[in-house]
């Protein structure tokens, strides 16, 4: 190339990168109602943003990938969790967790009401927004890090107790491939919305923002014969069942797990699973003795 070739070259190829930046920055912004949901953008929405700001809810947290990687990301936290708990949770953060037990602690923020409201509208809009599954996972803080690995306690302890060290769940029998049910409803297990595994621990002890699953089948024998049991269930599966679709038909003793006669458990899974998955799942945690 000579030196009028190279300029050409160069004024060439500088222009056709400008025109592709311009019509890629068109393009998103022509996308941005669509991916955001702006129609979805209330008032409640707005003072919600607000509040998060005013807080410096992201020197701790993320959101969208932005944030200090403090505490857990909150990108799809009210799928995660769900309007109750988040609320019970915002009004009073040392009643879920210890600062001794998890080295971690929320603030109080004091928060009114009306604050409380805004804010998970806020995030539940978020929740909403195409994010093009960014961030790549959850961001979750449970506790602790286990020295020598980015796991905390929790985290650690629970895969361990799920299989990760080639070992089982107290009471849980070996699954195999295929077309088992207990196999399938562990898979469902960790990929249903919200996932299970975001709330429930499987190990001894380890209890996340539900109680631990670990020894669960012994459990729901004693509470079926228990006086206190209101339900309809009469064996393990159905208790089990109708735990994972009336989620407040019985209460789990702990202020952090239910608030009013109602449970912090999403009550969706009855309308977004089929029966044969519910099955699955039931097959799944009845393993645990």
């Amino acid at each position: 190339m000579n030196k009028k070739q190279t300029r050409l070259f160069a004024v060439a190829s500088t222009g056709i990168a400008v025109l592709v930046l311009l019509v890629l920055t068109v393009d998103t912004h022509r996308q941005f109602p669509a991916l955001t949901n702006s129609q979805n953008i209330t008032e409640s929405v707005i003072r919600g943003q607000n509040v998060w700001h005013a807080k410096n809810c992201i020197n701790c947290h993320t959101m969208l990938g932005e944030g200090a990687y403090y505490a857990p990301d909150l990108t799809k936290i009210t799928q995660h969790r769900g309007t109750p708990y988040l609320t019970a949770f915002l009004k009073d953060p040392s009643q879920f967790y210890d600062e001794q037990k998890h080295r971690r602690l929320m603030p109080q923020q004091d928060l009114t009401d009306e604050n409380i409201a805004d804010l998970i509208a806020f995030m539940d809009w978020v929740s909403k927004v195409d994010n093009q599954g960014w961030p790549p996972r959850p961001i979750l803080v449970t506790g602790g890090s286990i020295p020598g690995t980015d796991l905390s306690v929790a985290q650690q302890a629970d895969r361990s107790a799920s299989g990760a060290s080639g070992e089982l769940p107290p009471g849980a029998r070996p699954v195999a491939s295929g077309n088992d049910p207990i196999a399938l409803g562990e898979a469902l297990f960790s990929s249903v919305t919200p996932t299970c595994n975001a709330c429930h621990s499987t190990a001894p002890g380890v209890n996340l923002a539900g109680p631990t699953l670990a020894g669960l089948s012994t459990r729901a024998q004693v509470t079926i014969a228990s006086p206190e049991y209101k339900g309809k269930a009469k064996t393990v599966e159905e208790f089990i069942q109708e735990s994972i679709v009336e989620p407040s038909a019985y209460l789990h003793p702990g202020a952090m797990y239910s608030a009013g006669g109602t449970s912090f458990m999403p009550t969706t899974y009855g309308k977004d699973l089929t029966p044969e998955q519910i099955a699955h799942l039931v097959a799944y945690l009845a393993s645990f003795k």
